[in-house]
């Protein structure tokens, strides 16, 4: 059993979800602040000396959306495509060694594993970035599906990548459990009717942001506690009938 600090008061799930949706930067993996020092590292090597707002505003954040926040800032000569090219580059070379798991993934799934609930991730990132993750720390087999870049018409905050995520478990949005760490994916998931958990990473939660939410935990492992109290709590309930 997890402490009582990880979760917000005597926070209960609504229901015991039927699937759950993950998120990826910096919810599975600890990549949103790798994601940060490669935007510093590619400004200060360019002398670009982008301020720090514009670099945190990428946060949960598709390259599309972020590229035309650059532009709109710092003027339409400057050479974002260039500049995101150094970003990968950056990233790449940070990921190849500090690429590292968020507290709790591992025993969360383990525990989803045990009651056979199916699991889809929803992120911004492509494809080949999401395998390339998972297959780093042998997790390639622990999700049922994987809703990436170019697989939904509208990213985060739209609410296209979760309906996706549900639609490919088969699973209606209102039963889907999602986990988020960023603002935007907060509101893609609320959007799309899901009972929603953020799990802060880089971003603490506004009043908005609270308010979209189901809950706010301190990382995967409260997420894992509110899961079982919910099985637990079900049980009990068919017990009484």
């Amino acid at each position: 059993m997890v402490s009582d600090d990880r979760i917000e008061g005597n926070m209960m799930l609504p229901q015991m979800p039927a699937a759950v949706i993950f998120d990826m930067d910096g919810l599975i993996f600890d990549t949103e602040a790798l994601y940060q020092q490669a935007f510093q590292a590619a400004s200060t090597a360019g002398g670009h000396n982008l301020p720090t707002t514009l670099l945190q505003s990428t946060i949960g954040v598709p390259w599309a959306q972020s590229r035309l926040s650059f532009l709109e800032q710092m003027g339409s000569d400057f050479p974002v495509d260039q500049y995101g090219r150094e970003v990968t580059d950056h990233f790449t070379s940070l990921a190849a060694t500090q690429l590292r798991l968020k507290p709790g993934v591992v025993e969360l799934l383990d525990v989803l594993d045990q009651l056979e609930m199916p699991r889809c991730i929803a992120t911004s990132s492509s494809h080949s970035t999401v395998q390339s993750h998972l297959s780093a720390h042998n997790l390639g087999s622990r999700f049922d599906a994987v809703i990436a870049h170019g697989d939904y018409v509208a990213g985060k905050p739209a609410p296209d990548p979760f309906m996706a995520a549900a639609k490919a478990l088969c699973v209606e949005p209102a039963l889907c459990l999602a986990l988020e760490d960023s603002f935007n994916g907060v509101r893609s998931a609320s959007a799309a009717g899901m009972m929603t958990l953020m799990v802060p990473d880089l971003l603490t939660p506004t009043p908005e942001i609270h308010s979209l939410c189901t809950g706010v935990v301190n990382d995967l492992h409260a997420v894992r506690e509110l899961i079982l109290m919910a099985s637990v709590a079900g049980s009990q309930l068919q017990t009484l009938r």
